[in-house]
């Protein structure tokens, strides 16, 4: 599969982030997963090969697997007529919602930015936890982390009661209960698949006058993935786009434009991480 970090399709062009290029189809959104990589909020000159489709093929998969706890805005994978071949596999029609300018984060386990807020004062997202917790403790239970949904710069975690000024009382609720739903969802079935889900993150929108998950679901981009066995035995050994992150932990890189070179060494391992997560996530190959 060639290697796609730029796309430009006779298409109105709806928005182009850090991942995925959003056109207008029709009264609906052509969505591409391009194999682009960002970290630390800051896009990288290489491809990832296979990413994008990693993206979309396993979104599609989790949006199928739970559209009975939530509806989704996923219509088709399938490539329509008249568009480049390369958009196979990378591609899905969704439907135009309006999204929430949060984001839904669940946490079951102790990590990332989350830790980093605990080792402060204790709370993560408002929450007070137990003391005594550290890099991969596993939480009293899921809890809802939100953050902003920034357009430029960092997303910032916020508490829910930010998250009830943003969205109303109601409708942060039931973005909150039903975040925690799929994480349970997400997390029984991937320990089924040796991985322990520690922590991923949903976007909802409102689509004539209901909620739904939109974007992605579940992925290495939105998701901290274990391997279970390394875990029981004390270490953390990702599967997703962690493995970048604490390689450019390495550099000396203010983590800020423009951004290093990636080995090519790093770039097929990150890979060949993402091909085996979607393999025993949905238990098919894709190459």
């Amino acid at each position: 599969m060639e290697i796609i970090t730029h796309t430009d399709l006779d298409l109105p062009l709806i928005h182009r982030g850090k991942v995925r290029d959003v056109y207008s189809f029709g009264e609906n959104i052509l969505m591409v997963a391009t194999d682009r990589v960002s970290a630390f909020d800051v896009v990288f000159n290489e491809g990832v090969p296979y990413k994008g489709a990693v993206l979309n093929s396993l979104s599609a998969f989790w949006f199928r697997k739970t559209e009975e706890i939530i509806d989704n805005h996923m219509i088709s994978t399938e490539m329509p007529e008249g568009l480049p071949p390369y958009l196979k596999g990378r591609s899905m029609i969704v439907k135009k919602a309006e999204p929430f300018k949060i984001e839904a984060v669940v946490r079951g386990y102790l990590t990332g930015s989350g830790l980093k807020d605990y080792q402060k004062d204790g709370k993560v997202g408002g929450v007070q936890l137990p003391k005594g917790l550290k890099n991969g403790s596993k939480l009293p239970e899921p809890l809802f982390s939100p953050s902003t949904k920034a357009a430029q710069g960092h997303d910032q975690n916020i508490t829910f009661d930010d998250v009830n000024k943003i969205l109303g009382n109601e409708a942060a609720s039931y973005v909150r209960d039903k975040a925690i739903e799929l994480y349970e969802f997400g997390h029984e079935h991937l320990s089924k698949c040796g991985f322990v889900l520690a922590d991923t993150k949903f976007e909802f929108g409102l689509f004539e006058d209901e909620i739904i998950l939109i974007d992605e679901c579940m992925t290495p981009d939105s998701s901290r993935y274990w391997d279970k066995i390394e875990y029981d035995n004390g270490k953390l050994v990702s599967s997703d786009k962690q493995y970048l992150r604490d390689y450019l932990e390495t550099l000396d890189w203010n983590k800020t434009p423009p951004p290093p070179p990636i080995p090519a060494d790093v770039i097929n391992n990150l890979s060949r991480k993402y091909l085996n997560a979607y393999e025993r996530i949905t238990g098919h190959k894709l190459i």
